[in-house]
């Protein structure tokens, strides 16, 4: 299908309505000493100052590659400058006066923002539809400072049970310090999620798909809970990432994404992101800047050139999943395959009626296998990696109970549904036959 869209030959000068050319100089330097400030020049409603388009009409990889940026960079540069700099001067009281009424976009000081981040921020929230996009230092980061900044002593939040591990502690034992109470329902179970709603509860919360189980939510039907009860809704879509599903969409007020995994997708940096509306981002974005969980500019620059081949990778992710899911589903060794794409899982049906695709993680458990002999097989396999993450270019392998939940008790992993013959795998962008063949020999020894 052909998109209605145009690129601007000059981003920060034209805005474009069909053949018309329309001026929008809002170049604040050429006015920086004026004694008061000048008014900016009207800009074309069709068309962004980073000079796209109609800019949700734009396919994913079209947005993956322009969306957020300057159509033209300081000195010509095809790629953004890393602008390594904690402090940005002024060159006059007025450029000060006009900034600190208002009237001036730009930065002060990088706690509390940087032109790489303001570049990767757009590029974000054009891929999941938001308004707003937020960046941190970490996907924990980002959970912690929504939380911090939307709940006080005395407030409720209510999680599905399926969840990463860091995320039911910091709710669990550290927000219940300040006198924040947390509850935890079955995953998919909205009767008993209605339940637990009180008049105190702020925030319902889960994954989707979850995290190692791979249950998919449904998001209308999560966002609806919410809204009738007037509480504000968060979905982690870690993942999914943007290219598979995008919550917003499906009325979720906010959307979660640990940056370090697919959209990085090099195992190279670590960030976060909270992206939603911006009226109810503003004191997210000024806790922000008090706490100072903000990314480095060098960070930035390698998610946005993570960014670029986001939707190519994702191609590949989504393909590689599937295959081999459906590979471990046939082996006589595997007792259980969780992955949303198979017609087994229990989610399926949600998953297929919401998902683009199902990503490249996979849980599988060995059958007749105890903890020693499960752990002979992710020894045994040969491309992947063995480590804790996902979403990157390389596939990785672990078992659960080693790597995540060792410390807990036997009671605990139960109730966590962490088995000791359970494999996790992340499938990266290798070719399908090599991993494949590799797993099958792995099983086999």
């Amino acid at each position: 299908m052909t998109k209605n869209m145009t690129i601007d030959s000059d981003a920060t000068k034209l805005g474009r309505t069909g053949d018309s050319v329309i001026s929008a100089d809002t170049n604040s330097d050429s006015d920086c000493t004026a004694e008061t400030p000048s008014a900016a020049k009207p800009i074309s409603p069709k068309a962004s100052p980073r000079g796209l388009v109609n800019e949700q009409l734009l396919g994913t990889s079209t947005q993956c590659v322009h969306s957020g940026e300057q159509r033209q960079k300081a000195e010509g540069s095809i790629t953004a400058p890393i602008y390594a700099a904690s402090t940005f001067t002024f060159d006059s009281t007025a450029s000060l006066l006009r900034f600190v009424n208002g009237e001036e976009d730009r930065e002060e000081y990088g706690r509390y923002g940087n032109p790489n981040e303001k570049s990767v921020e757009a590029k974000l929230a054009a891929l999941e539809g938001a308004e707003e996009a937020i960046l941190y230092s970490s996907g924990m980061a980002a959970i912690v400072g929504l939380l911090m900044a939307k709940l006080s002593s005395g407030d409720e939040i209510v999680f599905f049970d399926q969840c990463y591990h860091r995320s039911r502690e910091f709710c669990a034992k550290h927000l219940s310090r300040f006198g924040v109470v947390t509850h935890q329902v079955p995953t998919g179970d909205f009767e008993a999620l209605e339940a637990a709603i009180t008049p105190r509860t702020k925030m319902l919360v889960s994954e989707s798909p979850t995290n190692p189980h791979l249950t998919t939510i449904d998001l209308e039907k999560f966002a609806a809970v919410g809204k009738s009860n007037e509480v504000e809704t968060l979905i982690d879509a870690t993942l999914a990432t943007p290219f598979n599903i995008k919550p917003i969409a499906y009325g979720v007020d906010y959307v979660l994404h640990s940056a370090t995994k697919y959209l990085g997708g090099h195992n190279d940096l670590l960030a976060g992101v909270i992206c939603g509306r911006r009226e109810q981002l503003e004191s997210v974005r000024s806790l922000r800047g008090v706490l100072g969980g903000v990314n480095s500019p060098h960070n930035l620059y390698l998610l946005e050139r993570g960014l670029k081949t986001f939707a190519l990778r994702m191609q590949r992710h989504n393909e590689n999943g599937l295959a081999i899911a459906e590979f471990l589903e046939n082996h006589p060794r595997v007792d259980r395959v969780y992955y949303p794409g198979l017609k087994s899982h229990p989610s399926h049906d949600s998953a297929a009626a919401q998902m683009r695709g199902y990503g490249g993680l996979i849980t599988f458990t060995v059958k007749d296998a105890d903890w020693e002999e499960t752990s002979r097989i992710v020894d045994a396999a040969k491309i992947p990696r063995i480590a804790a993450s996902l979403g990157g270019v390389e596939s990785l392998i672990e078992q659960p109970l080693v790597m995540s939940y060792y410390h807990c008790t036997p009671e605990d992993r139960v109730r966590f549904g962490i088995a000791d013959n359970m494999i996790r795998m992340s499938c990266g962008i290798e070719d399908t036959d090599d991993l494949i063949a590799d797993l099958k020999q792995a099983l086999q020894a």
